[in-house]
């Protein structure tokens, strides 16, 4: 999962910039002694990116923000399988745990806009010609393929903007949903782009990336 989460977001990354718009990687380097989750965690590879969204979010927003307002900067230490976007343990204190809204995302059967459509990243079509796995058919595919992977997101956004706290922070809970089930779509679709790769392999797409980016 590791090699094709790298792949499917430098891909993605490529996918989703053009026209002064997507996704600016600043720095993509390893990092050392650099303590997470209460020190279980302490070296991997560090990212920080800046996505520039003003296409991306909705007119009532763009209107009343400044453009540089539409500007999220990330920085992401990737500790695997820890990481700020990729976590297995949340360790949450049972306050946040009382208030956390469990979400399933199922990559073959939940509905997904026309727009995100696409044949050749539709789970329940696609077969690998490598590893031979999918389609992902019936409502209970998880109990009857093998391997399976689950992966856990904790979500968490803050919007303090009177009157319109709970409709911004609403849109990105649901823009949250569509880009994971719709990545996730994408690293089982494109199983047979990154399946063998070697870490060294993804850091070097990492960089074409970046060039290319950059360009």
């Amino acid at each position: 999962y590791q090699v094709a989460q790298l792949y499917s977001v430098a891909e993605a990354s490529k996918n989703n910039t053009g026209g002064g718009e997507g996704i600016e990687v600043l720095k993509n380097e390893p990092f050392t002694d650099y303590p997470l989750l209460g020190g279980k965690y302490s070296s991997g590879q560090y990212t920080y990116k800046i996505y520039h969204l003003a296409s991306k979010v909705p007119a009532f927003i763009r209107i009343m923000l400044p453009k540089n307002s539409l500007e999220i900067h990330e920085e992401a230490w990737n500790a695997y399988p820890y990481c700020k976007t990729v976590i297995t343990v949340h360790e949450l204190p049972p306050d946040k745990l009382k208030m956390r809204e469990i979400v399933h995302i199922d990559i073959a059967n939940d509905s997904i806009a026309s727009a995100d459509y696409k044949e050749d990243e539709d789970p329940t079509k696609f077969k690998s010609v490598k590893t031979g796995r999918g389609p992902l058919v019936n409502k209970d595919w998880k109990n009857n393929v093998q391997p399976v992977m689950t992966c856990y997101k904790l979500v968490t956004c803050e919007f303090k903007w009177f009157g319109l706290q709970n409709r911004v922070e609403n849109f990105i809970q649901k823009a949250e949903r569509r880009l994971f089930t719709n990545f996730h779509r994408q690293v089982f679709c494109w199983i047979d782009r990154w399946y063998g790769l070697t870490m060294e392999d993804i850091r070097a797409i990492e960089e074409s990336t970046k060039e290319e980016l950059d360009r």
